[in-house]
């Protein structure tokens, strides 16, 4: 076998094949150090801003100031709603390492209930990982002092003090007032919808209801800022700078708290509204639902029990009835209608009727009956109203008709929000044709129109309402939108604002406006006024109706007899007027359920409250009818003062 040759090694070929890889690595290593340094240079030169603002943001913190929130004081500078310091127990979650173990460790320490634990949970998993959440709030001076001594054991735990809203009178004036509550999943949402979640970073309460919803804006404020240095371990070396919170307006409400307390002591026990207006300027003097409640429960979190109790009571005490109770305004709307057929040309002041105690249509054979058995013989515009004569009105409401009485009374702000600065209203109904048709798919019929003429039937209306067109009335067309708010505060003194006003209602002929006023004058003041007992020997001449509202049709043939009927369905006692009458002050609307005749029930209440406001008020002004009033009274009205 052949030997294999063997071959001379070249190291010349081999150590240019060395030289080249040597060049290609050190190409390489160039390349890769030329990247490093163009990276560095990036990073150090380019970037330098970026980072250094990152690296300050390790050590450099800035925390959301919350705004006080503005005060609420009543027409007089008394304070209805305040902030008091209050002390809460705190987590934030992200600062936890084990949240379990923190919060078994502080339910032995602080005596946590498993309500307060459940409560934290929920709340937490509404937040954000990096804000805190409330575990317990008004907390005691113990209680402040026994965490303190514990507080190194808690990373992430803190007890923080902050200005809580309170309300001194409490369940006096929660429906008008409302109350502030925490922000929810909701209110996040929609602040963050509005563009306005910034402005809430550090603030926990937002406005739930009434007054504190409606001016929420006006009374929040703008939070502000603080820059502060911190180590590595979270905590606040220094103070770098600040840009303090704006803090809320002070409001100043047109509602008198005395007059308020007044209709909340003579509707006790009773369920109703008291409401009370300024005839001069619309504003909103009392404003009292009963039954009410405490608003303070829900500032720190109602608990389950109690809100259900709330919810679920049969006397609805979450509602406000001033202002979404919806009642059959009864004989209350007789002026209105007066005025209506008078500017009609379809009565006059001369105009009578027979009333015998029953109406009839042609070729029906159903019967309306007039609330007296008998009737009250011959009666014309100005008696009909004195007396709440039904007959009269059963008439003149199928002259009229549905499609006139609905544009006419609309006029009056029936089936329409009234303006006022709270959301929590209603716009009752002012029924039509069309109304019928959409809601229940039927015609209108005559005995729908009958019943419209008494108040009675689909028509129902707020207590606002019926105080509201009370004023249109006494103003003779003006029209002011009723208002809670009446100016802002400063340095002590009440800012107004401007009074809102609607177009005024156009009438063809003023003295129309007299002969309602007239007829209501002498319910109060005329012997057979339906209001006359209650309103007897007072030191100022007032002016009403009264109105006795059915809650249910009574047979042809049966009788209502209170005493063997429901309790819930018995009459609403209703009552609207106003004083003085020659120089008007203040118009009044009174609503009691269940309680029977307006004239001897709502009446006699109204007279509580208003002889109060007229010897309670600042100037100490009485409105004595005086011999010059006297010449102003209308006819007869110097015999009724008798």
């Amino acid at each position: 076998m052949m030997k294999k040759r063997q071959t001379i090694r070249d190291h010349s070929a081999e150590a240019n094949l060395f030289a080249r890889r040597a060049f290609v690595s050190m190409l390489l290593v160039v390349a890769f150090l030329s990247l490093i340094v163009i990276n560095l240079y990036h990073l150090q030169v380019n970037q330098f801003e970026d980072y250094q603002t990152r690296s300050n943001g390790n050590r450099i913190k800035v925390l959301p100031i919350p705004p006080n929130r503005g005060l609420i004081y009543d027409r007089n500078g008394v304070i209805l709603a305040e902030n008091k310091p209050v002390f809460s127990l705190e987590i934030i979650p992200e600062e936890v390492d084990d949240l379990s173990e923190t919060l078994a460790q502080l339910s032995e320490l602080m005596s946590l209930s498993p309500d307060e634990i459940e409560n934290f949970e929920k709340e937490r998993k509404r937040q954000r990982r990096f804000k805190p959440v409330v575990l317990r709030n008004q907390l005691s001076q113990e209680e402040v002092a026994l965490f303190a001594a514990n507080q190194h054991r808690f990373d992430g735990v803190t007890i923080e003090a902050r200005l809580s809203r309170y309300y001194p009178f409490k369940d006096t004036l929660t429906h008008m007032l409302g109350y502030v509550a925490r922000i929810n999943k909701r209110d996040l949402n929609k602040l963050e919808k509005n563009g306005e979640a910034a402005n809430y970073a550090a603030t926990y309460d937002i406005g739930k209801q009434g007054v504190e919803k409606y001016h929420e804006r006006v009374l929040h404020g703008t939070v502000g800022y603080q820059q502060v240095e911190v180590n590595n371990q979270g905590r606040i070396i220094r103070v770098l700078d600040v840009q303090p919170p704006i803090p809320g307006r002070d409001i100043a409400l047109n509602i008198d708290i005395t007059l308020q307390q007044k209709a909340q002591a003579q509707l006790a026990g009773r369920r109703g509204s008291v409401v009370i207006t300024d005839t001069r300027t619309g504003g909103i003097l009392a404003l009292y639902s009963s039954p009410s409640y405490d608003p303070n429960l829900f500032v720190h979190g109602i608990s389950q029990k109690e809100y259900s109790k709330l919810l679920n009571s049969k006397y609805s005490p979450l509602l406000n009835r001033a202002t979404q109770g919806r009642y059959p305004p009864a004989s209350t709307i007789k002026p209105h209608l007066a005025l209506v057929g008078l500017e009609e040309g379809i009565i006059d002041s001369d105009t009578e009727i027979k009333d015998t105690g029953t109406y009839r249509l042609p070729n029906v054979s159903h019967v309306w009956r007039d609330w007296k058995k008998w009737g009250h013989g011959d009666v014309d515009v100005t008696k009909s109203i004195e007396v709440s004569c039904d007959t009269f009105y059963y008439d003149l409401a199928v002259k009229l008709g549905i499609d006139r009485l609905h544009e006419t009374m609309t006029e009056f702000g029936f089936g329409e929000f009234t303006g006022v600065d709270l959301y929590e209203e209603s716009q009752a109904i002012m029924p039509s044709r069309g109304w019928k048709r959409a809601r229940f798919n039927e015609a209108w019929y005559m005995g729908d129109t009958i019943s419209v003429g008494i108040g009675q039937g689909y028509w129902n209306a707020t207590p606002l309402q019926l105080a509201q067109s009370v004023n249109f009335l006494v103003n003779k067309g003006e029209r002011h939108v009723p208002r809670l708010l009446k100016g802002f505060m400063v340095e002590g003194d009440i800012q107004d604002i401007p009074i809102e006003m609607k177009p005024p209602m156009q009438i063809k002929d003023e003295a129309n406006w007299d002969i309602v006023l007239d007829a209501l004058y002498g319910t109060v003041n005329r012997e057979d006024g339906t209001a006359k007992k209650a309103f007897e020997g007072t030191s100022y001449i007032s002016a009403g109706k009264t109105g006795t509202a059915q809650l249910f049709t009574v047979a042809q043939d049966a009788e209502y007899d209170e005493d063997a009927i429901s309790e819930y369905l018995r009459d609403n006692a209703m009552y609207v007027g106003y004083a003085p009458y020659d120089a008007p002050e203040i118009s009044i609307a009174v609503t009691i359920e269940n309680a029977g005749g307006g004239g001897s029930n709502a009446a006699p209440l109204a007279r509580e409250v208003m002889d109060f406001y007229f010897e309670n008020r600042p100037d100490n002004r009485i409105a004595v009818a005086t011999s010059d009033a006297m010449q102003n009274t209308p006819k007869n009205a110097a015999d009724a003062s008798q």
